[in-house]
This record gives C-alpha cells, sequence and structure tokens, in this order.
C-alpha cells in the first residue's frame, strides 16, 4: 500500500493532486481478476498531474513516458521500449509483442502514458495501446487535458477499457502550505498572502509557484524572514495574463 509516508521525498509536495493519483493508481494495481486496467487523469494544464505521475512512477517503478504530438506509433514503442529497458527490435508487431511481455511479466509495475491527448488524433495509435492493455494485463495510467474523457467516448472499445476517470483537483490553500517550504525556503509566508495566491491561480499549482519563487526573491533583495499579505502590498501577482504596457 502506498502511503505518504512512501511518497514522501525532497523537493516534492505532498499536494491533493499526489494523493489522488495515488489512490487511482493503487486501485489499478490492485484490481481483481477480470477488470479493465486503464484509467484516465485528467485536468487543466499546470495543475500538477506529470509532477504527481513521475513521482508515482519512481515509487511504483513503473515505466514513465510523455508523449509527444509528432510521435508515429513506432516512436511510442521504441520510446517505451527504452524506458523499460529494452532494446527496440524489429517491426511494430515485434516491439508491441516485446512491450505486451515486459508488462506481462512485471506483475505491478505500471505504465503511465502522459500527454495522452496527442493519441486520441489518431485511431491507430489507441488501438496499440489498447493492444498493450489486452496484450500485458498491465495498469495503464493515461494522463491529459480537461477534455481527454470526452475525446475518448469516439471510441467504446477503448472508453469501455476504462477503470477509473480521475478528475485533478485545483490547487488549495493547503496545497499552498506543503509547496511554500519547497519553493521559498526559509521565509515564513503567512495565510492571507498564500491565499491570495491560491485565488489567483485558476486553481493552477504552476502559477503558485511562479508566485511563491518571486516572493522569495523579493523577499531575499528586502531581507525579510516572513511576509503577509499587507507587507506584499500591491505588488504584482503572476496570473498567467499578459500584462499591459504602461504609458
Amino acid at each position: 500500500m502506498v502511503t505518504q509516508q512512501t511518497l514522501a521525498a525532497p523537493g516534492i509536495a505532498q499536494i491533493a493532486n499526489l494523493d489522488i493519483t495515488a489512490v487511482a493508481l493503487q486501485r489499478l494495481v490492485e484490481r481483481g481478476p477480470g477488470l479493465p486496467g486503464l484509467a484516465v487523469l485528467h485536468g487543466p494544464a499546470g495543475w500538477a498531474k506529470s509532477l504527481s505521475c513521475n513521482r508515482l512512477a519512481q515509487v511504483h517503478r513503473g515505466y514513465f513516458v510523455q508523449i509527444r504530438s509528432a510521435w508515429s506509433r513506432k516512436t511510442l514503442l521504441e520510446k517505451i521500449l527504452t524506458e523499460m529497458g529494452i532494446k527496440p527490435h524489429g517491426t511494430i508487431p515485434n516491439m508491441l509483442d516485446q512491450v505486451c511481455d515486459q508488462l506481462a511479466g512485471a506483475g505491478d509495475r505500471p505504465l503511465i502514458l502522459d500527454e495522452f491527448d496527442h493519441a486520441t488524433r489518431n485511431e491507430s495509435m489507441l488501438e496499440l495501446v489498447r493492444d498493450m492493455h489486452d496484450g500485458g494485463q498491465a495498469a495503464i495510467l493515461l494522463v491529459g487535458e480537461e477534455q481527454l474523457p470526452t475525446k475518448l467516448k469516439k471510441w467504446e472499445r477503448f472508453h469501455s477499457r476504462v477503470l477509473a476517470w480521475v478528475p485533478a483537483q485545483p490547487v488549495s490553500l493547503g496545497d499552498a502550505k506543503q509547496l511554500a517550504p519547497i519553493y521559498a525556503p526559509g521565509l515564513q509566508i503567512a495565510d492571507d498572502l498564500l491565499a491570495r495566491l491560491v485565488t489567483s491561480s485558476q486553481g493552477s499549482v504552476r502559477r503558485v509557484v511562479v508566485n511563491l519563487r518571486s516572493i522569495a526573491e523579493e523577499a531575499a533583495v528586502g531581507g525579510w524572514g516572513a511576509v503577509d499579505a499587507a507587507l506584499w502590498g500591491d505588488r504584482p501577482i503572476y496570473t498567467g495574463e499578459i500584462q499591459k504596457r504602461r504609458v
């Protein structure tokens, strides 16, 4: 069983999306006979999905691959085999058999495919991943943007193999408290300022992290050991919006 203590590591914040993803992956790995082995983690960019999955791949000794927009089926198989420590060999069917054999013999080691939206542009790519699932009978976690479940509805044979749909959660004040010691070490940041960061982030963990680094840099210049909303004042908080040029 993966616990918070297991997930703990230097530089890794125990945010909600890490815990949510851990539960989903554990459910996949421990599923009963006859149950499908796919799960889909979906949410907007910047919500720490990739970071969470990368950490869980380490914990489970899984295989983590980020799909690129220009990849073909052959490229995907080659990248997965390389991640598995196996030399890709032969044709696409040969490499598919290599992947399936490794997954079947790997026990509870999952395959995590990040940026899976790229795969939905091509039905043959989805069929390839379905073949991996059916041939390897392993846990496969698919990670993508908010509309990924809607995109997958077009392919019933694939959609029906999903055991769990896991929506990523927006960043919270609790998450910000976990992130602050990592991205602004040695600086005490009051809850009222952290709450401002969360409110302005539109759910994005990444934007909170950017702001924490900005606060840490400002504190270093100003010699602050602690900062609250009043001290920060009207200094800018990054929201992702383009700043208007001052006239």
